[in-house]
């Protein structure tokens, strides 16, 4: 059983057991996380296709981190102007692990 859900603008395919790194959710470590904006639903015999969203399904998670990720560097040159500009940037994350596939 698998279904596939969007959040943060992203879609994932998940099934019972995956721990996962999505954008930013609230919410405290240990908290339950329902994401409801399910767009497809596989089990063993059945396949369900939202039209956006599955109606009545969600998948449920156990928030396991709150964090930041790798700093990763964003440089601009221009060249023979002597400009140079450097930044840095962190991105927050929320670290899942998925418990069930409501239908």
């Amino acid at each position: 059983m698998y279904a596939i859900v969007e959040t943060g603008g992203k879609q994932y395919r998940l099934s019972p057991g995956d721990e996962i790194k999505v954008e930013k959710l609230e919410g405290e470590v240990g908290q339950e996380v329902v994401l409801d904006r399910v767009l497809f639903v596989r089990t063993d015999d059945d396949v369900k296709i939202g039209k956006p969203y599955v109606k009545g399904a969600a998948v449920v998670g156990e928030i396991s981190t709150q964090g930041r990720a790798r700093k990763i560097l964003v440089f601009k040159k221009k060249r023979r102007k002597g400009y140079t500009n450097l930044r840095g940037h962190r991105q927050p994350f929320t670290a899942l692990k998925i418990t069930e596939i409501r239908l």
